[in-house]
């Protein structure tokens, strides 16, 4: 690998990245500002419909069932779309988040006048909305398959970071990209947390603007980067 190779930058990692801080962002919203639901972590739903269940105080399973539910949906419809769009990747990305931008901007449209703990019906709306939106993403990022990068979860990628240490195999291997991972989703859910005081519209339409600027940035890098000299082939 050659200095070029080196230093160019991955469009995709670099949007994947980005969709990860964006999952913080919404998971903020849907959990702190929902009623103990997650819209992208999909694991801890299932967990909290078990404290649900459970009778345990504070915990309901109808967002969670309503989460599940419409990540499903949305799951199906990008693996709809991935077999559709696999062989034009660059469009195939560009769709699935401007799908997922369209659900948010809906999400944010039905959450006006909601504050943080509401119980308005309504929520259901939204954390449908923002969990149909995750299922999209998830089909195609699945599809995409780059390691340590799933941009809803991170259990593979601590591991990684632990196994491979100085105290583990002592291997280097995608190292910036997991802690960039992580970094990146504390940071989004910091954001998150922050801007939900001021009420669940504002991270929502941050989310959307995020979107659009990662949908486009790729297509924009996707399009440049490989008109750069190819490495050359050692011999």
């Amino acid at each position: 690998m050659n200095a070029v190779e080196a230093s160019r930058p991955d469009p995709l990692v670099l949007a994947l990245v980005g969709l990860t801080f964006a999952t913080g962002l919404v998971d903020a919203v849907s959990y702190l500002g929902l009623g103990h639901v997650f819209a992208a972590n999909m694991t801890g739903n299932v967990v909290l419909l078990g404290f649900a269940f459970a009778g345990a105080g504070g915990f309901t399973a109808g967002p969670s069932l309503v989460a599940l539910g419409a990540f499903m949906v949305g799951a199906a419809a990008g693996g709809r779309m991935a077999v559709a769009l696999e062989s034009r990747r660059e469009r195939w990305l560009t769709i699935a988040l401007g799908t997922e931008g369209a659900f948010t901007v809906l999400a944010a449209a039905s959450s006006i006048g909601l504050h943080a703990g509401s119980s308005s019906g309504r929520r259901f709306l939204v954390i449908g909305l923002l969990a149909g939106g995750m299922g999209v993403r998830n089909a195609t990022v699945r599809r995409l398959a780059v390691p340590e990068l799933t941009t809803t979860v991170l259990t593979m990628t601590i591991t990684g970071l632990a196994a491979d240490s100085l105290l583990g195999a002592h291997q280097r291997q995608r190292l910036a990209r997991r802690v960039a991972a992580v970094l990146a989703m504390l940071g989004g859910a910091l954001a998150g947390g922050l801007m939900i005081r001021a009420g669940l519209l504002l991270p929502l339409v941050m989310t959307v603007v995020l979107l659009v600027v990662l949908g486009s940035g790729y297509r924009v890098l996707s399009t440049i980067l490989p008109s750069l000299p190819p490495p050359a082939k050692r011999s």
